[in-house]
């Protein structure tokens, strides 16, 4: 096999190809790991060990494991990762980020919300630089950190964050986008943690009607029945 793949650019598409087939099926990712394991063994004979394709590789079977709960097993893959991209030019951006972020939401589910938000901060940072202020990644990085300061309770913090977000999406992507949805359901689950029911309503009114243009939308549930509870209780109140 050639040392470099760049020569062989069709066997890195046909294997990005198979792992997004595996990705959308039942078992997800989760079932991934024999071929995402060929793929890393591809990449390293080609490129040697502390190449970027390396790095990416490793990120997406530290995706399949943290699906599968091998957590340990993943956030080394990741942490691996991440040390390709800081010897890489530029940091290997923007594949940093994403390894950033795999760590981070790893990080959030074992608890260690500390190191989790130190790399949030990072991939933000990365993000307003490389792509500026107003770009809908820096909207999604911005959501992350938004949804680790609230569920710190550090809601003072969070909330300028989350509406510097929609701010970003609606002039970005336009009023009816489905990032846009998602930014309302968050600042709405703020407001209302913050005792602000009544200027939460319409944000998360505003929600369910753009998640509506897609009945199958993974948040459409959620929304509407966060939307009736929060109306309840709006009706109770004296």
């Amino acid at each position: 096999m050639s040392r470099d793949l760049k020569s062989k650019p069709w066997l890195q598409r046909t294997f990005e190809r198979a792992v997004a087939v595996v990705r959308s099926q039942p078992g997800g990712l989760a079932d991934a790991e024999k071929p995402l394991r060929i793929g890393l063994k591809v990449a390293e004979a080609a490129h040697g060990p502390n190449h970027p394709a390396v790095a990416r590789c490793l990120s997406n079977l530290a995706s399949a494991l943290k699906d599968a709960k091998r957590l340990e097993e993943a956030e080394q893959l990741l942490r691996r990762a991440l040390e390709i991209d800081a010897a890489a030019p530029d940091h290997n951006y923007p594949d940093v980020v994403v390894h950033i972020n795999n760590l981070a939401k790893l990080l959030r589910v074992t608890r260690r919300e500390q190191e989790a938000e130190q790399l949030m901060r990072r991939a933000l940072e990365l993000d307003e630089t490389h792509r500026g202020a107003e770009h809908p990644d820096v909207a999604d990085n911005l959501n992350n950190l938004g949804q680790l300061l609230k569920s710190a309770k550090r809601f003072t913090e969070a909330e300028p964050l989350m509406r510097r977000a929609l701010r970003i999406d609606e002039k970005a992507l336009g009023a009816s986008h489905m990032n846009v949805a998602r930014d309302l359901h968050n600042l709405a689950g703020l407001l209302h943690a913050t005792n602000r029911s009544l200027e939460a309503e319409p944000l998360l009114r505003r929600c369910v009607e753009i998640l509506k243009q897609d009945p199958s939308h993974a948040l459409l549930g959620q929304a509407k029945a966060n939307l009736e509870t929060l109306q309840q209780k709006l009706l109770k109140a004296p």
